[in-house]
């Protein structure tokens, strides 16, 4: 019951943090990307087509075991769903960069963040509450994006982001598994942390290879994604002692 207070607990200290700070607009320079190379009349090439391997993880993860359960299907087609929404939506954004464009960019975004809370839960902490939780927490992550977009104000969409980034790990430090392949998840946020480093040194990166770190940042969001598809594919329910 303590670790369960612990997660309910975080997303409230998170957002009374927040209302007492205040909105937090949209900084004009997320847009300044290292690398704006055009080719073969494509803007922004290597940012812009770096986002396929979404698609194809996407596309390798139809062929995944689904889980037993409904919930579980239902969830992961989500996950899938994102990914692929992802290639799309990050592509046309970074043709444009731009707030309206960034929209389509985050909107995926959060399809995957929630959907990945929604099935950890059911998995490590209670069944019952990732079915519950599925449908509400996708319409929040939507929610939490359009805020944004009529408001300018990032707070929603910061908590949409960054509580799932925390409350996974700690899921699966603190609460026992139900399938195997615990390695692939710890997979899965080893290349998400890698790829957080790559985009914060887009610059850095661009002027010492070839390509930048926004790029690259990309490859590695996908390959954590990879991960989880494999763990979807190769996990077993873990059978009792």
């Amino acid at each position: 019951m303590k670790r369960v207070l612990l997660f309910a607990g975080l997303p409230l200290a998170g957002a009374m943090v927040l209302l007492f700070y205040g909105p937090i607009p949209q900084d004009p320079a997320y847009h300044d990307f290292a690398d704006r190379r055009a080719l073969w009349g494509i803007p922004n090439f290597w940012n812009t087509v770096s986002n396929l391997p979404f698609l194809l993880v996407a596309l390798w993860g139809l062929g995944a075991v689904p889980a037993v359960k409904q919930w579980e299907r239902e969830a992961y087609a989500a996950v899938l769903a994102g990914t692929a929404s992802i290639a799309a939506g990050s592509s046309y954004y970074h043709l444009w960069p731009g707030n309206g464009t960034l929209f389509w960019d985050r909107l995926p975004m959060t399809m995957v963040f929630m959907a990945l809370l929604a099935t950890f839960l059911g998995e490590r902490v209670s069944p019952q509450a990732g079915r519950r939780l599925l449908l509400p927490l996708l319409a929040l992550g939507a929610a939490s994006v359009v805020y944004w977009r009529c408001s300018g104000d990032l707070r929603l969409y910061g908590l949409v982001q960054f509580y799932p980034m925390a409350a996974l790990p700690l899921m699966v430090l603190l609460f026992p598994a139900r399938y195997t392949g615990t390695g692939g998840i710890w997979a899965m946020f080893a290349w998400y942390g890698l790829a957080k480093i790559l985009e914060a040194a887009d610059f850095p990166i661009a002027a010492r290879l070839p390509v930048s770190g926004h790029s690259l940042k990309h490859l590695a969001a996908a390959a954590a994604m990879a991960c989880y598809v494999s763990y979807i594919a190769h996990r077993r329910p873990v059978l009792p002692c």
